[in-house]
């Protein structure tokens, strides 16, 4: 048993390996900036009287002991006897008290309902979200760390997994955010759920969203009206959204006239953090969490993104148009002087959002 100390609380854990994951019950130290902002984020919903916190895939029992140390009702539900175990361990070495099960997440979450359900599981979180839209009340909390079928490096895994047609392009990342978000919305509007993404963002190797649901007709069909598609040109780095559960992209590029339009969808148009909330969670990241800085700087570039549904690599565009490098705040600034619209991106030093075209971008910064 190895002691780890994350967030205010004492963890035990097996013996950690070399890149951070323990060799038996799952833990992997790099995700304790997730863990921290969920905590943030959960602050945010106890102003709104919400009690019950279910860790449906809980192995440690990490995420599920620092909600108990933050006031939820917690229960902690996993397969593996090992992880039970020490779910009760931990919680009884931080004085915190809850209910830990084994067995399967997906019965317990048709058995009974919570406020906030919390899936973070390794791999793919898709088994688990049926159930999961049964079984919560208010917030769905989910990681997914298959980030290669969602962002299309695994094409057919992620049609087979998501329903959805991925596509590998420089924005990838934010195609995996919004078909992960479209799967969600797509699966409660079958049981007369809509969805509000409140925030969501891709770090190293997963996506974390969090999706507050509203049992009723009109706001499933409301979340429904926001799925669409993203229609890109291989040749001129030209796109296009159209909205809609039925793709029509254009026959050829507008721009370049070329037979090089690539399509991916249905994928999540709407914006996929709300700023006011982004303010709650940033004054709810505290002191004793470990990785305060980063969460905070990972919050504030959420804060100021576009909620443009593509972003453009400044490298690739340069390569296209032959032209070397500027830096990026250069880059940028010219555009905001033109009069558009430019944010970084959260997850690349070198990917920006504008609502200028690539013809813009062109003429403007040259």
């Amino acid at each position: 048993m190895h002691i780890i100390s994350e967030g205010g609380v004492e963890i035990g854990v097996p013996s950690v390996s070399e890149n951070g994951r323990t060799k038996d019950v799952f833990f992997n130290s790099h995700m304790e900036l997730n863990r921290d902002i969920t905590i943030a984020v959960l602050r945010c919903y106890k102003n709104e009287d919400l009690n019950s916190y279910l860790d449906a895939t809980a192995a440690t029992g990490v995420r599920g002991v620092r909600a108990a140390a933050d006031g939820w009702e917690v229960s902690l539900i996993d397969r593996d006897a090992s992880a039970v175990e020490l779910c009760r361990h931990n919680l009884d070495i931080n004085n915190q008290n809850g209910e830990v099960f084994q067995g399967d997440a997906n019965i317990e979450l048709r058995r009974r309902k919570y406020d906030v359900v919390d899936i973070d599981p390794f791999g793919s979180p898709i088994g688990f979200l049926d159930s999961a839209l049964r079984g919560v009340k208010k917030l769905l909390c989910i990681t997914a760390t298959d980030t290669a079928p969602l962002c299309g490096a695994h094409f057919q895994a992620g049609v087979r997994r998501y329903n959805a047609i991925p596509r590998k392009t420089e924005y990838h990342a934010e195609v995996g955010m919004r078909i992960l978000l479209s799967t969600i919305s797509r699966m409660a509007a079958q049981y007369d759920i809509g969805t509000l993404p409140v925030l969501s963002h891709a770090t190293r190797h997963y996506f974390r969203v969090y999706v507050e649901i509203e049992k009723k007709v009109k706001m499933a069909n409301e979340s429904l009206s926001k799925l669409g598609y993203i229609h890109h040109c291989q040749s001129c780095l030209y796109r296009e959204v159209s909205n809609g559960m039925i793709a029509s992209p254009p026959p050829i590029c507008p721009e370049c006239r070329k037979n090089k339009i690539i399509t991916t969808g249905p994928v999540w148009l709407g914006d996929i953090c709300e700023k006011d909330f982004i303010d709650s969670v940033l004054g709810n990241i505290t002191e004793e969490m470990g990785t305060k800085e980063k969460s905070l700087n990972l919050l504030l570039k959420l804060k100021g993104e576009l909620s443009t549904s593509t972003h453009y690599d400044q490298h690739k565009l340069c390569k296209l148009w032959g032209r070397s490098v500027d830096k990026m705040d250069v880059f940028m600034g010219r555009l905001e002087n033109s009069g558009f619209e430019v944010s970084r991106t959260h997850y690349g030093g070198t990917t920006l959002k504008t609502n200028a075209t690539v013809s813009e971008m062109f003429e403007t910064t040259r």
